[in-house]
This record gives structure tokens, sequence and C-alpha cells, in this order.
């Protein structure tokens, strides 16, 4: 039961963390339906567990677990791998200025163009 309910309280940590990020990623007028579009899968997905999960008892006790668990990381994985790189704006604004070197002299206000 101990493991049981550890397993509950982490199984959705990713969920809070993936939405956040994809509603940094997308413009403000797409994050309703990115977020829409995200969850989707992972919940139209969950009618199958159950039909899955039968199948594959009768060749091993282990073998829902094996498979949800392998299916989970290979979910965590590729996210990490299609998304690596993707900075949020504000992520990227805020390594641009610590990465850009200070101006000398800020140019003269009468040589700047209208």
């Amino acid at each position: 039961i101990a493991v049981l309910l550890l397993r509950f309280s982490i199984s959705q940590m990713d969920v809070p963390t993936r939405q956040s990020y994809v509603v940094a990623i997308v413009a403000p007028e797409e994050r309703t339906a990115a977020a829409g579009l995200t969850s989707l899968p992972r919940y139209a997905t969950r009618a199958f567990g159950p039909v899955v999960g039968a199948a594959l008892l009768p060749l091993s006790p282990a073998g829902p677990f094996l498979a949800g668990g392998g299916l989970k990381v290979f979910y965590d994985l590729s996210l990490y791998l299609l998304f690596r790189k993707v900075r949020p704006p504000e992520e990227a604004m805020r390594e641009a200025a610590t990465t850009s070197p200070p101006l000398d002299d800020p140019p003269a206000a009468d040589s700047q163009r209208p």
C-alpha cells in the first residue's frame, strides 16, 4: 500500500510542468488550443490501459507494470529530446541579456534615426 501511495503521489508530476512549458513557448492566441492538444492524447489513451494490461497479464504478472513503466520512460525521454533546445521567450531574453557584452558608449541621441 505504501508503494502504491508513493507512486500516486508522483505519477502526475510532469503534467503541470508540461502545461506550463507549452503555454510559455506558444503564442498567446494559441495557448488554449496547444494546452488542449497536448492533454488530449494523454487522457484519450487511458481507456486502452486496462485492455493492454489484461492482455499482458497472462504473459507475466509484472508485464503490465513493465510495459507501463517503459512507455512512461519513452514518453519522458521523447519530450526531453524533442524540446531540450527550445526556450521560452522570457528565458531566451534573459540568456541573451547575460551573454551579450555591455555597450561602452551609448549612441548619441541626434545620431538615431526616427
